[in-house]
C-alpha cells in the first residue's frame, strides 16, 4: 500500500521523471514504422504518405518526401511532418545509400513537409528554400500551426520540437549540379503556398512537385491563391514529367490527366463560390446549396471541403473587389 506520509526524495523523483522522460522518447521513435522508399528512376526515391489529413491515427505521415541519390551525395526534397519521421526518413534513405545528405529543399513551408528537417541539420545538410517562406516564420503563423501540431499530434510533436529556418533563401529559379546529375528548381507560387518549389531531375525526367498536386484525395486549399494555383498546374503540365512525384498521394506517369482532379476542384470551388459572392449569398447558404457529391467520398473531403470553400470565398470577395 503506498503511504503518502513518506513522499519519495526530491532526487529520486527527478531521476524517475527523467526516466519516465527518456522511456516516452524511446517509445515514440519505435512507435514510428519503418519507411519504404520507392523508386521512379535510375536515381531518385520517395516514401508515400497516408491519404487523409495528418493526425494522431497516422503520427503525421501524411505526406510525401523525395531524395535523388547522385555520384557524390544524397538530395533531399522535403522533410515530412514531425521529427521522428524525419528521422524514419533519414533510415530509409539509408537503406539505399550510405552517401552524406548534402542538400535538403522544401518545396514550401506547411508543417508536414518540414518539420523533420531537425534529423537533416544533424547531419551537417544545408536547407534551401524560396525566401517567401520568410514570412511564414515572421507574421506569427509558425508559432501558431506548431501550437496547434504540439496539441493534435502529442508526442510526435512537442515543446521540445523545433522549426528550422532555411539556411539558403532562394530569389527565384535556379539549376545546380551534383554529383554528375542537373537539378532546376522552379518556383511556381505564391499558389498553393506563396513560395511553390518544384524541383526536376533533369537526366531522369523527374519532377518533385509539393503540393501543386494532390493524387487521390482532396488537395488543402485554406486561403491559397487558386487563380495562381491553375496557371502552375499549366506550367508543370508544360514540363511534359516522365515522373511526377507529387507532395500527397501516388507519382504520376500521365500529369495531364492525373493533375485533373486537383483542377477539377479548384475550377468547381472558384465557379461555386464566385457564384456565391457575386450574388451576395452569405457563406453558410453557398455552402449548403452546393452540390459537393462529386468530391464527397474522397479522403480528406470531411476534414478539408469547408474550409477550402470558405478560404475560396473570401479570396474571391478579395479579387471582386479588386476588380
Amino acid at each position: 500500500m503506498a503511504c503518502s506520509r513518506f513522499p519519495l526524495p526530491l532526487w529520486l523523483r527527478a531521476l524517475a521523471a527523467l526516466a519516465a522522460a527518456m522511456l516516452s522518447l524511446g517509445t515514440v521513435a519505435q512507435d514510428v514504422p519503418p519507411l519504404t522508399p520507392v523508386q521512379v528512376s535510375a536515381h531518385a526515391w520517395y516514401v508515400l504518405g497516408d491519404a487523409g489529413m495528418a493526425s494522431a491515427a497516422n503520427k503525421g505521415f501524411n505526406s510525401n518526401a523525395g531524395f535523388v541519390v547522385t555520384r557524390d551525395s544524397v538530395i533531399v526534397i522535403d522533410a515530412l511532418g514531425t521529427p521522428p519521421l524525419g528521422d524514419a526518413l533519414l533510415a530509409a534513405i539509408r537503406q539505399v545509400s550510405s552517401k552524406p545528405v548534402k542538400r535538403v529543399i522544401l518545396t514550401h513551408y506547411h508543417a508536414d513537409h518540414f518539420y523533420g528537417l531537425a534529423a537533416f541539420k544533424a547531419t551537417g545538410a544545408e536547407v534551401w528554400a524560396h525566401q517567401g517562406g520568410k514570412e511564414y516564420f515572421g507574421s506569427g503563423e509558425a508559432a501558431a500551426r506548431l501550437a496547434q501540431r504540439q496539441k493534435d499530434l502529442f508526442p510526435w510533436v512537442d515543446e521540445h520540437t523545433r522549426l528550422i529556418q532555411a539556411d539558403g533563401w532562394l530569389d527565384g529559379d535556379t539549376r545546380f549540379e551534383e554529383g554528375g546529375l542537373h537539378f532546376r528548381v522552379t518556383l511556381l507560387g505564391p499558389a498553393h503556398a506563396p513560395e511553390d518549389l518544384v524541383v526536376t531531375v533533369e537526366e531522369d525526367g523527374v519532377v518533385f512537385c509539393g503540393d501543386i498536386l494532390f493524387a487521390g484525395r482532396i488537395p488543402f486549399v485554406g486561403n491559397a491563391d487558386s487563380k495562381r494555383w491553375l496557371a502552375a498546374i499549366d506550367t508543370l503540365v508544360g514540363l511534359q514529367p516522365r515522373v511526377l512525384v507529387t507532395g500527397h498521394g501516388r507519382h504520376s506517369t500521365d500529369a495531364a490527366a492525373d493533375l485533373r482532379l486537383t483542377r477539377d476542384y479548384l475550377l468547381y470551388l472558384r465557379e461555386q463560390m464566385g457564384k456565391a459572392v457575386e450574388e451576395m449569398v452569405p457563406f453558410d447558404e453557398a455552402y449548403a446549396r452546393t452540390d459537393w457529391r462529386r468530391f464527397s467520398k474522397l479522403p480528406a473531403f470531411e476534414a478539408a471541403n469547408r474550409i477550402n470553400a470558405y478560404g475560396s470565398y473570401l479570396t474571391l470577395e478579395r479579387e471582386s473587389l479588386a476588380r
